[in-house]
């Protein structure tokens, strides 16, 4: 199968999860618990990351208003892509009741998607993060920040014996929870090429899956990735429509 035509799947798959998502309650029993740098933590197949100890859920590449920025360009896309992400984000929100959530950068997909929020879209969010810290950790997309949101804005969070930035660190990454990759996988299965968004990690840090419906994917063996991991314990763990597949580095495809 093409690169595109596994693109497109991949999209499908998310815009699948995000039809569904008022549907999904309760515990997640295809959840996969890990553990990053010591700490706990239970990737979830929508896209977030929990970690029990300090309650706090983590998400990544949002992407919001990718449909209104690309038409601020001149190049139309539906216009639906805001509700759809919220709406996983609210679902996965229910599901944990956390008491902090991060969201890891590139929040919005340009500097102006937080200020033009519509006002449904704006109460959305602000019902979310009633009751609970919220940190939104800014990304090269949106580097300015959120406008009239709740939660606090910042380039690095240090939390819990972690830390949570949007872009990997070059020089060390132990401890680190970081986005900005988009990090998919692809695997055979039955004879096919299936590729996932998924949380890679090689038990030291962890890049997360983009969660919003729009952001795409980068495979785990492009060179952009290299120098991250240490390949040896490497592990993707792909987002399914309703568990996670956890697959070492060595049984990829692509």
């Amino acid at each position: 199968m093409s690169s595109a035509r596994l693109e497109d799947v991949e999209l499908m798959h998310r815009l699948g999860l995000a039809a569904r998502s008022t549907l999904m309650t309760g515990a997640a029993t295809g959840a996969e618990e890990i553990v990053v740098h010591g700490t706990v933590a239970v990737c979830d197949p929508m896209g977030g990351l929990y970690l029990p100890e300090t309650q706090m859920l983590i998400v990544s590449d949002l992407h919001l208003e990718k449909g209104a920025a690309f038409a601020r360009r001149g190049m139309m896309l539906p216009p639906y892509d805001t509700i759809a992400t919220l709406n996983i984000l609210s679902a996965i929100i229910d599901r944990y009741d956390p008491k902090v959530v991060v969201s890891l950068g590139d929040n919005f997909h340009d500097r102006k998607g937080s200020e033009h929020l519509s006002t449904e879209l704006r109460l959305m969010i602000m019902a979310m993060a009633r009751g609970r810290d919220w940190i939104w950790i800014n990304g090269n997309h949106d580097p300015d920040g959120t406008v009239d949101l709740p939660g606090t804005c910042t380039d690095e969070l240090l939390y819990g014996g972690l830390v949570f930035r949007h872009e990997p660190s070059l020089i060390s990454g132990k401890g680190e929870i970081a986005g900005h990759l988009h990090p998919s996988a692809t695997v055979r299965r039955r004879e096919k090429s299936v590729r996932r968004a998924c949380f890679a990690s090689d038990g030291n840090r962890l890049v997360m899956p983009a969660f919003g419906v729009l952001a795409g994917g980068l495979d785990l063996r492009h060179q952009a990735m290299h120098g991250l991991f240490n390949r040896e314990t490497l592990v993707a763990h792909l987002l399914g429509r309703d568990r996670i597949y956890s697959v070492r580095y060595g049984s990829l495809i692509g």
